[in-house]
C-alpha cells in the first residue's frame, strides 16, 4: 500500500499547491511524513459477538496504529477494543491480515491496547509511531490518518483549536469518557476513523481520534498521557493500577469557581503556580456507595491532595492510580468553608465487569461503573445486557436490574446462577426487576425458563490470553408436573359467546429463531377446540406459524397450559394444536359445533373471539361476499395461503381473531389473522367450515394431504374465452355454481413438483377425474388421489394430463444447524411455491450480529450449495464439508439468490464464540447436539 500512500500524499500536496494553502517546502515535508509512518497504521476489523455492559453485538471497521513494533501492540480506541468478548483482525497497508488479541481496555478513558504476533507477518515491516502528548499546542497543524468512512487509506487536515473541552457525551447509557480533557479540531472525522493517530508534522502521535459531530465537522481527540503510562507497564510485564473515588470532575473557570465560594488567596496561589491555568477542578457527581459518598458533595472544589495542589486531570490521575488501596487528605472548598476529606482509593478494575451470563439467549452482566454513574447507582447488581428471547417475551428489557428469580435474591453472577439452575426447564417463575431510570419501582414478570433452545454459561475474562472461557450450568432438575386446574367460565351476556366461550382460547407461540421466512419471535391469537376430548385445537398461521417454538394455551383468561403443534397445513392458513385435556380437570371445556353451509352475502352473523388483552368480545354483522383469496408474494419467503375461497364481513372489528358463528353459536368459520401474510384491506378473513372440516379429516391423522403443487387463478370466463374456451365446456363450468365463478387457471407451479413437467403456466383447468371444477375447495378435495386425471385447455386445445400429487406431512422445519452465527435449514416449500426456486442447498434462515456470517455478508434469503467447490445439497451434506474445520481457518462458499444468480463469500470460522450446534425434534422432544 506504499502506492496508495504516495497517490494520497501527492493528491494532498497538489490541491494544496494549488489553493496556495501550503508552501511547497511544507507540502513536501507532510508528504514525507505521511509516507514514513503509513506503514504502522492499519485497519481493525472488529466483531463484538455478545452484547455486554454499554455495548450490543456488532460488525464494525476502525484504525488503529502500531505503538511497538517488536511486542506487536497496537493503540486504539476503547470502544474499538469493546468492554467485552472480542474478535478482532489488523489489516496492514499492504493487505497483510493479523488476528488481534484484546490486550488492555481502559475502563474510563477511551483508550485499548491489541496486540498481534510480529511473526505472523511475512511482507511488511511496520513503523511503531512514536505517542508525544507534550507536543500538542493550540494552532498546531495535524493530520488524522486512518480508515475514515471504512476508505482506506484517508487523511484529514486539522489545526488544534482547544486542548481544554469537556470530554464528548454520546448519551445516557452509552460509554461516556470523563474526568479528562479532549483535544479538538475542525477535521471532520467519521465512522472508521475511530483509533487513528493524530500526527504532527515530524510524525509523532499527540492524540488519538476519538468522536466528532458532523454537524458542526468537530473531531475530538483524547489526550495520549494515561496510554503512554499503560504502554509502559505493558512492555514491561506490571499490573496496570487503576485507581477511583467514584467521582466525577470538572473544570470550571476561575469566575464560576469565585461564586461557588473559592477565596481570593487561593485563586492567586493556584494562578501563581499555573499560569496557564484558567479554571480548577469541582465535584459533579459521587456515585452511591463509593469511597467518596458522603463525604464528598456537587460543587466542592478540590484544592489538595495530601497537600499537593491538583488542578487538572492528569495529575489527579495520577494520584488515584499510583496509591490504590491507600488513604488520601483532600483539602476541598464547600461553599466558605475550607474541609479535609480523607478517602481511600477503590480499585477501577474492581468495578469493571469482566464476567458475563448467557442463557435462554439473554446475557447479563455486572453493573459497571460506566452505567452506574449515568443512573447514580452504586455498581454491581445483575444487569441485562441484552433480554434474549428467554426474558423478552417475559417483557423484560434491556437496561434491567434483576433482582430476584424464583423468589431467591439476586445480587451477584453467582447468585443469579444459583438461582437459575433450582429451575427445571419450562418452569413459569416470577422474576423480579428494576429498570436504571425508575429505580424505586420493582416489577413482577412472568418469566418461562428456557434450557432447550439455548446454552447456559458462566464466562469470564482471562486476562493472560484475551479469551472468555466459559463454565456450563448445571442441568436442569427434573421437569415439574404441570399442575392441573379448574376453568371457571363467566357470563359474557351475549348467548353465541356464552356459548363458544367453553370452546375458545387465548393462543401465544414463541420463536427462538427465525426460520421458514418469520420475520419476528412472538406470536398470538384465538383458537376453537375441535376435540376437547383429544385437546385438539384449531388456529390460524399467524398465531402458531413453525412447529419450532413454544405453545401456550390460555383458557378464560385464567388458567395457562403447554401445547404441541400436530400439523401446519402447508397451503391453507390453519394450523392444528394440542394440549393435555388432563390439566384442565372437572373444566367445562367444549368442542365447538360447525355449521359447514356457507352463507350468502346479508346473513347475519357474529364475530365471537379475544381481543389482545384477551377479553372475549362478540359483535354482530352481516355476510359479505366469499371470494378468492389473492396475497402479494413475501419477500422473505414466509407461508402464504392459496388456492381458497374466504369470507369477508361488513364493518369488521380491527383487533378481534376467532369465529364467524351463526344465531344458535354454530362456527360458519375461522375468523383468520392475514395481516401477516400481505393481504390488503381488513387484516382479517374467514375460513369457511367445509374448509376446515376437510383439513382436519387430514391433520388429526397425522398422515398429511397431497397436493397438485400448482397455484391457481380464478379467471373470468370472458377472459377463459377470449383464450378459445369451448362452448360446451363454458356451459359445464356455468351449471355449477348458482353464480359464475369462471375458470380455474394456472398461475405458478412448485419448483421440483410433478406437475413442472405436465403443466404450464395459463392453462386452463376445466375438470378433474371427467368432473367439472371451477372451486378451490372442490378442487383441493379430488386431488388427494396419488395421481390425479385432469382436464385442461392449452392454446386452444383441451388435453387430458395425468398428473401425479406430493404428500405433504404438514411438519414444517423440524431441525435447524447454527453455523459461523447463521441459522441454517433445509429450504422450506415456501421458497419453490413462491419463487419457483428448487429445494436443493441449504437456505440461510438468519444470522446474529458480531458472527462470521454478518461480517463476511452471509445473508438471509440465500442459499448455499457450495463448500470449498463441493456441491451440497441438503443439511447432512454441508455437515460433512465443514467437518473438522479449525478455528479461524478459512472457508469458502457458494451462495444462490431467489432469482438463480450466484456468488461467493468467503469467512473466517470462529469456533469459539460461534461453535457448531444442531436443533432437532427427537421422540417429540426438541434437542440442542453441540458439533
Amino acid at each position: 500500500m506504499q502506492a496508495d500512500i504516495r497517490s494520497s500524499s501527492s493528491v494532498f500536496l497538489v490541491l494544496a499547491l494549488v489553493t496556495g494553502l501550503l508552501p511547497a517546502t511544507a507540502a513536501a515535508d507532510w508528504a514525507q511524513t505521511l509516507e514514513r509512518i503509513s506503514s504502522g497504521v492499519v485497519q481493525i476489523r472488529v466483531d463484538a459477538p455478545r452484547p455486554f455492559d454499554t455495548e450490543w453485538e456488532n460488525s464494525t471497521e476502525a484504525t488503529g496504529f502500531v505503538v511497538d513494533a517488536e511486542r506487536g501492540i497496537i493503540l486504539t480506541n476503547r470502544h474499538v477494543v469493546y468492554p467485552g468478548p472480542v474478535v478482532a483482525e489488523a489489516v496492514f497497508q499492504n493487505s497483510e491480515e493479523v488476528d488481534l488479541v484484546p490486550l488492555y481496555r481502559d475502563p474510563v478513558h477511551d483508550f485499548g491496547f491489541f496486540q498481534y504476533d510480529p511473526g505472523k507477518l511475512r511482507h511488511i515491516e511496520p513503523v511503531s509511531i512514536p505517542l508525544v502528548p507534550d507536543a500538542a499546542r493550540v494552532g498546531e497543524e495535524i493530520r488524522v490518518v486512518g480508515n475514515d468512512a471504512g476508505e482506506r487509506l484517508s487523511i484529514l487536515s486539522g489545526t488544534l483549536a482547544r486542548l481544554d473541552r469537556e470530554a464528548p457525551n454520546y448519551g445516557r447509557g452509552r460509554y461516556n469518557d470523563f474526568n479528562t480533557f479532549y483535544f479538538q479540531a475542525a477535521s471532520g472525522t467519521s465512522g472508521g476513523s475511530s483509533g487513528s493517530p493524530v500526527i504532527d508534522r515530524e510524525g509523532r502521535a499527540i492524540a488519538l481520534n476519538a468522536g466528532g459531530r458532523i454537524d458542526a465537522s468537530s473531531s475530538y481527540f483524547l489526550p495520549l498521557d494515561r496510554a503512554i503510562r499503560v504502554l509502559e507497564k505493558l512492555r514491561n510485564g506490571e499490573n496496570v493500577t487503576r485507581g477511583t473515588l467514584q467521582t466525577t470532575f470538572v473544570r470550571q473557570s476561575f469566575d464560576e469557581l469565585r461564586r461557588l465560594g473559592l477565596d481570593e488567596a487561593m485563586e492567586s496561589a493556584v494562578r501563581m503556580n499555573f499560569p496557564d491555568q484558567t479554571g480548577m477542578l469541582v465535584v459533579d457527581q459521587v456515585v452511591p456507595e463509593g469511597p467518596a459518598h458522603e463525604r464528598l458533595r456537587p460543587g466542592d472544589i478540590l484544592l489538595r491532595i495530601d497537600g499537593r495542589l491538583v488542578t487538572r486531570f492528569v495529575p489527579l490521575a495520577e494520584i488515584l492510580d499510583e496509591r490504590v488501596g491507600e488513604t488520601l487528605a483532600l483539602d476541598i472548598r464547600r461553599g466558605e468553608e475550607e474541609i479535609r476529606v480523607e478517602l481511600t482509593v477503590g480499585d477501577l478494575k474492581a468495578i469493571t465487569p469482566t464476567r458475563y451470563a448467557e442463557v435462554g439467549g439473554a446475557v447479563v452482566n455486572p453493573l459497571s461503573y460506566q452505567q452506574a454513574r449515568h443512573f447514580n447507582r452504586a455498581p454491581g447488581g445483575v444487569y441485562v445486557a441484552s433480554p434474549g428471547f428467554m426474558f423478552g417475551r417475559a417483557g423484560v428489557p434491556r437496561g434491567s436490574i434483576i433482582r430476584s428469580v424464583g423468589g431467591q435474591r439476586v445480587d451477584t453472577l453467582d447468585d443469579f446462577r444459583a438461582a437459575f439452575e433450582a429451575q427445571p426447564d419450562g418452569a413459569r417463575v416470577p422474576v423480579r426487576y428494576t429498570r436504571l431510570d425508575e429505580p424505586r419501582r420493582e416489577v413482577l414478570a412472568t418469566m418461562n425458563v428456557d434450557r432447550t433452545w439455548f446454552p447456559a454459561r458462566l464466562c469470564s475474562l482471562d486476562s493472560a490470553t484475551g479469551q472468555w472461557p466459559c463454565e456450563d450450568f448445571a442441568e436442569p432438575p427434573e421437569n415439574r408436573a404441570f399442575q392441573a386446574g379448574t376453568v371457571r367460565f363467566g357470563d359474557y351476556g351475549d348467548a353465541r359467546a356464552q356459548r363458544l366461550s367453553r370452546s375458545l382460547v387465548w393462543v401465544e407461540f414463541d420463536m427462538p429463531f427465525r426460520v421458514e421466512g418469520m420475520d419476528g419471535v412472538g406470536f398470538t391469537g384465538t383458537g376453537v377446540v375441535v376435540d376437547a376430548r383429544e385437546g385438539l385445537v384449531l388456529v390460524d398461521r399467524a398465531a402458531v406459524p413453525s412447529r419450532m417454538g413454544d405453545l401456550r394455551l390460555t383458557f378464560a383468561s385464567s388458567l395457562e397450559v403447554p401445547g404441541e403443534v400436530v400439523f401446519l397445513h402447508p397451503l391453507n392458513n390453519l394450523a392444528l394444536i394440542q394440549y393435555d385435556p388432563a390439566l384442565l380437570v372437572g373444566s367445562d371445556v367444549r368442542s365447538a359445533t360447525f355449521n359447514p353451509r356457507r352463507p350468502q352475502p346479508g346473513d347475519e352473523l357474529w364475530v365471537v373471539g379475544h381481543r389482545p388483552d384477551q377479553s372475549l368480545v362478540a359483535r354482530r354483522t352481516e355476510a359479505g361476499s366469499i371470494e378468492p383469496l389473492r396475497l402479494s408474494l413475501s419477500s422473505s419467503f414466509r407461508f402464504r395461503d392459496v388456492n381458497i375461497d374466504t369470507l369477508s364481513v361488513a364493518n369488521p372489528p380491527s383487533d378481534v381473531g376467532g369465529v364467524l358463528a351463526d344465531r344458535h353459536g354454530r362456527v360458519l368459520a375461522l375468523w383468520a389473522n392475514y395481516g401477516k401474510q400481505g393481504a390488503r384491506g381488513e387484516a382479517f378473513k374467514g375460513i369457511p367450515a367445509d374448509v376446515i372440516q376437510h383439513s382436519l379429516a387430514h391433520g388429526r391423522n397425522g398422515e398429511g394431504l397431497r397436493s397438485l403443487e400448482v397455484e391457481f387463478l380464478l379467471m373470468p370466463m370472458s377472459s377463459a374465452r377470449k383464450l378459445g374456451l369451448p362452448d360446451n365446456w363454458a356451459s359445464r363450468l356455468a351449471e355449477l355454481e348458482e353464480r359464475p365463478r369462471g375458470v380455474l387457471s394456472v398461475e405458478r407451479i412448485v419448483a421440483g413438483a410433478p406437475a413442472e413437467d405436465r403443466l404450464e403456466s395459463g392453462d386452463l383447468l376445466l375438470a378433474v377425474d371427467g368432473r367439472a371444477v371451477n372451486d378451490f375447495h372442490a378442487l383441493n378435495q379430488a386431488s388427494q388421489a396419488e395421481i390425479v386425471p385432469l382436464t385442461v385447455l392449452r392454446d386452444g386445445e383441451v388435453l387430458e394430463l395425468e398428473v401425479p400429487t406430493v404428500h405433504l406431512d404438514g411438519r414444517g422445519i423440524e431441525r435447524i444447524v447454527q453455523w459461523a452465527g447463521a441459522t441454517l435449514h433445509e429450504p422450506h416449500r415456501a421458497m419453490a411455491a413462491q419463487r419457483g426456486i428448487p429445494r436443493r442447498g441449504v437456505f440461510v434462515s438468519n444470522f446474529s450480529y458480531g458472527s462470521p456470517a454478518s461480517r463476511h455478508g452471509l445473508n438471509p434469503g440465500r442459499r448455499i450449495i457450495e463448500v470449498d467447490g463441493k456441491t451440497v445439497t441438503d443439511l447432512d451434506e454441508f455437515l460433512a464439508a465443514v467437518a473438522d474445520r479449525e478455528h479461524r481457518s478459512p472457508v469458502r462458499l457458494r451462495l444462490e439468490d431467489w432469482d438463480g444468480s450466484t456468488s461467493v463469500t468467503t469467512l473466517k470460522l470462529d469456533k469459539y464464540f460461534w461453535p457448531t450446534s444442531e436443533i432437532n425434534r427427537d421422540d417429540g422432544r426438541w434437542r440442542r447436539i453441540q458439533h
